[in-house]
């Protein structure tokens, strides 16, 4: 197997749980995060959580930004 296989299958391996990876994609959508704590995300976290977190961040930041837009609308705010 290849050195780039073996380093996926260790990561993937990684005991981070989904909460963490949950929380660590949270602060990234903020843009805030330490140095230390992103390095400690880095070495503990699962990539295949990493990347099933931030498809459920984008699609709760989508879901926010149309329910915003359509209470804005229906208000009557948006039309003054």
């Amino acid at each position: 197997m290849s050195k780039a296989g073996e380093d996926f299958k260790q990561a993937v391996a990684r005991k981070g749980s989904f909460l963490q990876t949950m929380k660590a994609v949270a602060w990234s959508f903020f843009g805030i995060r330490k140095g230390a704590g992103y390095e400690k995300d880095v070495a503990q976290l699962n990539p295949v959580h990493v990347i099933i977190a931030g498809v459920i961040g984008a699609a709760l930041f989508v879901l926010v930004l149309v329910l915003l837009v359509n209470w804005v609308i229906g208000s009557g705010v948006a039309g003054n």
